[in-house]
């Protein structure tokens, strides 16, 4: 039987120092070469999880932008996707220039990944986390905000703010509405029905051909994940919910929780 692993990475295989531990890497190195089947699943892009998980170099399909894209760990080859059609970019548009907001938008604009924000408009609290991130993928722009491909509309705010957007959008799309654990900002984020955790997790399965999926996460955004998965493990500092639908509870992210129960329990 085909077992797939997937866990979360921000407070489950990452520390409270937003990396994996020297540990960690070599407990998954050392299973992967010997076969198993592994992801990570996080709303973290390529570009930010891979510093975090540097020591990890196994070549692995990594679940990004929660859902929205699979992508080889070495070749950085997109396996699977799954974007916003036409249509629901025009409503998500037309919605937001109503509200007088301005998000960030995440978008494949010729072939080259980009997000995108209006400066002027934008949040000081949008502003506050583009400032931590200086890659090529930063695109300040004057207007034209959803051009592109788009995948991944971030939305950073007061909770007031965000909570009346995130009723009035949850039932047409993915919405996932929380506080971020690092800065203490208050976070929406749209994608499209697809792009979940679990249906990334499903497709990776029948892609790896898998009969199996066993999880591990921290945060609400798992849930979609521990629903679908045959055994699912919450780390110790995970919230109430998601110990209650989980298999167990193993230790805590600053333990290398996963990485010990994978070097228990994985058999080849």
């Amino acid at each position: 039987m085909k077992t797939l692993y997937v866990s979360d990475l921000d407070g489950t295989l990452l520390n409270s120092q937003q990396q994996t531990s020297t540990y960690t890497n070599e407990v998954i190195e050392k299973l992967v070469d010997r076969g198993m089947l592994f992801s990570y699943a996080t709303a973290r892009s390529y570009y930010s999880a891979k510093p975090a998980t540097k020591g990890l170099t196994a070549k692995i399909p990594l679940i990004l932008y929660n859902g929205a894209f699979i992508i080889d760990n070495q070749s950085q080859e997109i396996l699977l996707s799954n974007f916003f059609l036409k249509e629901e970019v025009k409503e998500l548009s037309h919605y937001f220039n109503q509200k007088g907001f301005y998000p960030i938008v995440y978008a494949f604009r010729n072939h080259h990944e980009k997000f995108s924000y209006i400066p002027d408009k934008s949040t000081k609290q949008q502003l506050n986390f583009i400032k931590t991130r200086n890659d090529e993928r930063k695109n300040p722009i004057e207007n034209d905000l959803y051009q592109g491909d788009v995948f991944y509309i971030s939305c950073i705010s007061t909770k007031e703010q965000l909570e009346s957007f995130y009723h009035d959008l949850k039932d047409q799309y993915q919405c996932l509405f929380s506080k971020d654990i690092y800065s203490q900002d208050w976070w929406l984020e749209i994608l499209p029905q697809k792009a979940t955790k679990a249906h990334a997790i499903l497709q990776l399965k029948d892609y790896l051909k898998c009969d199996k999926i066993v999880v591990f996460g921290d945060g609400l955004n798992d849930l979609s994940m521990f629903e679908i998965a045959n055994e699912s493990y919450a780390v110790e500092n995970a919230c109430k919910e998601l110990k209650e639908k989980a298999t167990g509870v193993i230790e805590s992210h600053d333990q290398d929780a996963v990485a010990h129960w994978l070097e228990k329990n994985y058999k080849d």
